[in-house]
């Protein structure tokens, strides 16, 4: 008996869970509302798209926020028709996913201000860099001012987000 107990917990879906998985939904569309909202660039694909990202790895974790950036910037090339090829979306949304976690960890670890610089860092500049073997540095240093200026609205807003209602019950 003690072993179908066991398999029915298993079987659960905790609230937990639905509530995470909720959060994931909600920021996901609200990243898709943001990949409609475009910042000029060469490529096209700068939108929006990543602060609802970057404060959900604030408010929720580094998973969370992780999960929803990566979507959210697949949706901003799916918009675009995925201009530099899926597979080099991927890598971006796989990039995001780890500035978000970056992001997370500095504010944990330093501090809000800290965290901000560095988001806009990582995926301004560093982004930009990490393509340097399919762009070449002239396309590398065309997409940086874009990509810097994205970073920054994206991350600055992510963070005025996070810090008007920290400590609410709402996160």
């Amino acid at each position: 008996m003690q072993n179908l107990g066991t398999k029915e917990q298993e079987l659960k879906l905790s609230p937990w869970n639905v509530k995470r998985l909720s959060i994931m939904a909600i920021f996901i569309a609200l990243s898709a509302v943001g990949a409609l909202i475009k910042i000029p660039s060469p490529v096209g694909t700068i939108g929006m798209d990543s602060a609802p990202g970057f404060f959900s790895a604030l408010a929720f974790g580094g998973t969370t926020g992780g999960i929803v950036i990566a979507f959210g910037h697949m949706l901003t090339a799916a918009v675009t028709g995925f201009p530099m090829s899926i597979p080099v979306h991927l890598y971006i949304a796989l990039q995001m996913a780890l500035w978000a976690v970056a992001y997370r960890w500095v504010n944990q670890k330093i501090g809000l201000i800290p965290a901000v610089i560095v988001g806009i860092v990582l995926n301004g500049v560093a982004s930009s860099f990490a393509m340097l073997p399919m762009m070449g540095m002239g396309g590398v240093l065309g997409l940086l001012p874009f990509l810097v200026v994205g970073a920054a609205l994206n991350v600055i807003i992510s963070a005025v987000a996070y810090k008007a209602i920290k400590g609410s019950r709402l996160i």
